[in-house]
């Protein structure tokens, strides 16, 4: 296990913004160099520049997709040299996610060689591996337009959660530009004008009466007022102004009535710029299972956003789990924590282990309503 750890180290330090794709091609192309130097087959798939990686058993329909991200979030150059301390690996990517990236590579090269130790292949495989590099901009480019492509009953987002939680709902994301329009005059005359920011103003202070709740685990849709734009000059009353919130919402929320209801209460006008669905990863004979073998783990949900997203679509169940980092995530202490890593292996593992049985035929009982829809 102790590769899964270098080989974050070695992913860490490829700086993979959004402001520097070649290191995201470069990146990319370290994994290809992991695949063949391990003689495993996979596809490089390209969308608008943006690769994803994918190893699957050959053909066919196979149970489970290990889903990873390399993209990461800005960060000062310092924090793309990894550092170990107190049991921590630190570094931009060690919680998010390249850990996971790295895990899974680890993982399926260690299961294809079980493979193979018994005469069989790739095709012998009960899971396969999916690591994309847009996922901290919305996963259009990655699993949104490769999870079609992917023949499998379950997915593992290893993108959330921690070892003692397992996620099986997230928010879904709405992102609402505000628009204000008033009357321009210089700003030693301002009764002249009409004044774009105040009316944005008064117009916020009725949208928040849309967000009132405050259950005390928050499942309940949030908004951030996120940035502004207005003005021209400071003397100067200003014409227009614009304003953008980040609103997560809940499988309680009706996300068009709450635009309609919003938009007739204010006198600017809104705009929808973006909307995903949330993530509701349903029961499951594969969730059943891994529950029994991570023993102490339950399950929950968390505010953020992932590419789980994209599953339901798609006709994937699946859940959000991954190790332990604090909640350190795009932070400058960013870091994950190596135990919670080594214990997310060694379930894994196991678990990969029960589902090869039931591809074999050797079918434990409490895996035997596992088998893949496709068979064997």
């Amino acid at each position: 296990m102790e590769e899964t750890i270098r080989l974050t180290e070695d992913l860490i330090r490829f700086k993979s913004t959004h402001s520097n794709p070649s290191e995201i091609q470069r990146c990319a192309n370290y994994i290809e160099e992991f695949f063949s130097a391990n003689a495993i087959d996979y596809q490089r798939l390209n969308f608008q520049n943006y690769p994803s990686l994918l190893a699957v058993p050959r053909s066919g329909q196979f149970a489970v997709i290990l889903m990873s991200h390399i993209d990461v979030v800005e960060g000062a150059d310092a924090l793309f040299e990894p550092r170990r301390q107190d049991g921590k690996l630190f570094g931009r990517g060690s919680i998010d996610d390249k850990y996971a990236a790295a895990l899974s590579l680890v993982l399926l090269k260690e299961h294809l060689q079980r493979c193979r130790n018994r005469g069989g292949g790739q095709q012998d495989l009960p899971f396969g591996i999916l690591i994309t590099t847009d996922e901290e901009i919305g996963g259009a480019n990655g699993a949104k337009k490769v999870l079609p492509l992917v023949k499998a009953d379950f997915c593992i987002a290893l993108d959330g959660g921690s070892v003692d939680k397992i996620v099986v709902k997230e928010k879904g994301i709405l992102r609402l530009k505000l628009i204000t329009e008033g009357k321009s005059a210089h700003g030693a005359r301002p009764w002249l004008g009409e004044n774009a920011i105040e009316k944005l103003i008064e117009d916020y202070r009725v949208i928040r009466t849309f967000f009132k709740d405050t259950l005390p685990d928050h499942w309940h849709r949030t908004i951030n007022f996120s940035r502004v734009k207005a003005g021209a000059s400071v003397n100067q009353v200003p014409d227009c102004a614009e304003a953008l919130f980040d609103i997560r919402y809940t499988e309680n929320d009706d996300v068009d009535a709450l635009v309609e209801a919003i938009q007739g209460k204010i006198n600017g006008r809104l705009v929808i710029e973006e909307k995903e669905p949330l993530f509701m990863g349903g029961e499951s004979p594969y969730l059943d299972e891994l529950l029994k073998i991570a023993a102490g783990t339950g399950t929950g949900f968390e505010h953020g956003a992932s590419d789980a997203r994209h599953l339901s679509q798609f006709g994937i169940k699946g859940i959000v789990w991954g190790a332990d980092g604090d909640m350190s995530q795009h932070t400058a202490e960013e870091h994950v924590n190596i135990a919670s890593v080594f214990k997310l292996y060694e379930v894994l593992d196991k678990y990969m282990d029960n589902l090869t049985a039931v591809v074999r035929g050797g079918v434990p009982p409490s895996t035997s309503n596992m088998e893949p829809k496709g068979g064997r």
